[in-house]
């Protein structure tokens, strides 16, 4: 049991540290006049997939009752930063364009708090 918090922990610092990367990489871009490249949209296919094996790492968790803190709340957290990536790509049509480059670097600046206060809420 305690491994598997442990990966949970670790992963969560890892998703908050990648989050905040790509949103710095995503301003770069953005002031650079740069649109959605390919090494962006796989940074980001990666990030949401380190999103999606720590929603399975708490859902194993939840199955095995180890409740975090505030339960609720860190189950929003972790359900709005799963959605967050897929909503945008579905709202810009994937698009890949200076004006999408902002809008990601502006939700994963979003998302960093959103992965902030989910670690808070979880402990």
């Amino acid at each position: 049991m305690s491994t598997l918090i442990t990966l949970h922990d670790g992963l969560s610092q890892t998703i908050l540290f990648f989050l905040m990367i790509c949103a710095l990489w995503g301003f770069w871009r953005a002031l650079r006049g740069e649109g959605v490249k390919g090494d962006f949209w796989g940074a980001l296919v990666i990030l949401e997939g380190v999103i999606l094996l720590q929603g399975l790492l708490g859902l194993a968790m939840v199955l095995m009752r180890l409740w975090p803190a505030r339960g609720g709340l860190h189950f929003l957290y972790g359900i709005v930063l799963a959605l967050a990536l897929p909503l945008v790509y579905a709202y810009t049509r994937g698009r890949d364009g200076r004006r999408e480059q902002w809008l990601y670097s502006v939700v994963l600046t979003i998302m960093v708090g959103l992965a902030l206060r989910a670690i808070t809420t979880g402990r």
